[in-house]
């Protein structure tokens, strides 16, 4: 029983939606908390192959952080509520699972920090994003000064950061901050659409491409180059590369467990 999420299954697809519109979906520390156990959740349901995350309403994914817990955060207090967002969000990309954002809307703050730990990102034209934590004379906390250079390059990350713009969903999409951009009223239909083509692969694949991917960019090349091969050997230990062998030589389509 959350109070600050919605959670639902449709195998094999698991939903996730901050559910508080009154404040624009921001985050408090209950809603981080409640995020992570249903995260959890999802990584441990082997009927769910894909998660979407997406926000309540139609104006906002996720706002950014409920600025009313910051009065009385001293340093110390600072650094943890810090960590506790960027343990959220390690999980959400570490999950073993891949992970829609469909972005709704406003995607600021930690609303765009928490899209960006995402697979892959979806937003509808409505949707604006951006890092405008320096207006509030503070740095981003849960992983932006990291994730957006990854995504964007450093001068546009520097760009977003320093001057605290929103961006539109057009500008996003154009320097990779967004995977597509689409219609609102197709959002939800649209990540559907590659939850379902995702879903249809074999999960141990799916588990090693995002693992090798992810590490890998943390490495140098010939170590992300060594970590591929030892997961192409691993992987052919599973049963569904041997249903996926035998499906391609009789023309079928296979059957992944």
């Amino acid at each position: 029983a959350y109070e600050n999420i919605l959670v639902e299954k449709k195998p094999p697809i698991g939903y996730i939606t901050v559910n508080r519109p009154k404040v624009l979906n921001a985050l408090n520390i209950k809603t981080v908390l409640e995020l992570m156990d249903a995260f959890e959740g999802m990584a441990n349901d082997d009927e769910v192959r894909v998660v979407i995350l997406t926000g309540s309403g139609e104006k906002s994914f996720v706002a950014g952080a409920d600025i009313k817990e910051f009065q009385n955060l001293s340093p110390d207090g600072a650094r943890q509520y810090a960590m506790r967002g960027q343990k959220l969000l390690n999980l959400i990309e570490r999950l073993g699972k891949p992970v829609i954002a469909a972005i709704n809307g406003y995607a600021l703050g930690g609303g765009c920090e928490i899209a960006m730990a995402c697979t892959i990102r979806v937003a509808s034209e409505n949707a604006k994003l951006g890092q405008p934590e320096v207006g509030l004379g503070l740095i981003p906390g849960y992983g932006g000064t990291q994730r957006l250079p990854r995504l964007v390059g450093k001068g546009r990350a520097y760009e977003m950061i320093l001057t605290g713009r929103h961006i539109d969903a057009t500008r996003a999409e154009q320097i990779g901050l967004v995977n597509k951009v689409v219609p609102q009223a197709s959002l939800m239909e649209e990540c559907e659409n590659i939850a379902k083509a995702i879903a249809k692969q074999a999960p141990l694949a799916i588990r090693y491409c995002l693992e090798a991917v992810d590490r890998g960019l943390n490495g140098s090349l010939d170590d992300g180059l060594a970590l591929e091969a030892d997961l192409f050997g691993l992987v052919f230990g599973s049963e569904d590369v041997k249903e996926g062998v035998s499906a391609f030589i009789e023309k079928r389509k296979p059957e992944f467990r």
